[in-house]
């Protein structure tokens, strides 16, 4: 059975309350000769709109054989002072939505990044624009995250999104499994593709993307298959129109003020998610 730690978190995720194992270096046989290393290089760019077959790159020991892409968390960064609104309409609202009331209070997108969203399209000239879908990142650690939680430049970023620190966000997750079922459910056609996956910045030239629900999985499996790649760091999942706040099972904020300052947000609602402090999620990936 799971424990809960003082974080909030369930003992399998927090790595400060019940830290890894450290690894042991694998028994190399004496008898076989050693095998010459391969250098990586860099993928050519594909075309923005061919769907191409993932390709594997991961070694043996970051492989997996047995992975389920349902149990893959989904990560959406947003501004503290974006919840109240969010909770408000009971939704995740892509950019584009007709359902907008009032824009959030903190846009975390440049108006140069919000428009490239919103011109590119995900599996050619008639199928919906990225800025169609609700964006998450498949790690906590993402790269455009990364630069806010460093202060560091980066176009995609608005102004305000690079004068806020890094525990003025709360990172709202759910799992793959989730948003799957409530798309199926919520469709007429059960065998359509209900979000797409891309293995890199959706707005960028060189990034695949796999729109089909038989090429999404198969890029969410190749993503998860190499734990020592940069791109699930860069990766996104995009969910066309809206995702009920229901579906997200926990909030992760950076301290206890944090903490405190959410859950009187969360009162009103049926739907509570877990608070869990974690800051890890919180601070540049070199002072981990």
């Amino acid at each position: 059975m799971n424990e809960e730690c003082i974080h909030g978190l369930d003992g399998e995720l927090c790595a400060l309350c019940f830290p890894p194992a450290a690894p042991v270096a694998p028994t190399v046989p004496a008898a076989r000769a050693p095998r010459a290393s391969r250098a990586r290089t860099p993928e050519a760019p594909t075309a923005l709109r061919t769907i191409v077959a993932p390709i594997t790159t991961g070694t043996a020991r970051t492989k997996r054989h047995d992975d389920k892409v349902g149990e893959q968390r989904i990560y959406h960064l947003t501004h503290i002072r974006n919840l109240p609104g969010i909770l408000a309409t009971g939704r995740l609202l892509a950019d584009t939505s007709a359902d907008w009331t009032d824009r959030p209070v903190v846009d975390i997108s440049s108006p140069e990044n919000r428009s490239a969203r919103r011109d590119v399209r995900v599996s050619g000239a008639d199928s919906l624009a990225v800025a169609d879908h609700v964006p998450f990142f498949l790690s906590p650690n993402a790269l455009v995250w990364e630069n806010i939680r460093a202060q560091s430049l980066d176009p995609r970023l608005s102004d305000d999104a690079h004068d806020a620190a890094a525990y003025d966000f709360v990172i709202l997750v759910s799992t793959v499994k989730k948003v799957l079922d409530a798309q199926v459910d919520a469709a007429a056609d059960p065998t359509a593709s209900h979000f797409a996956v891309t293995d890199g910045d959706a707005a960028f030239t060189a990034t695949r993307f796999g729109a089909t629900a038989e090429s999404a999985d198969r890029m969410l499996q190749t993503l998860r298959a190499d734990l020592d790649s940069d791109a699930i760091l860069k990766a996104e999942l995009l969910v066309p129109g809206e995702v009920p706040f229901g579906l997200i099972t926990l909030i992760g904020v950076a301290n206890d003020r944090v903490r405190d300052a959410v859950k009187p947000i969360l009162a009103t609602l049926s739907h509570k998610p877990k608070v869990a402090v974690y800051p890890p999620w919180f601070h540049p990936t070199e002072e981990l």
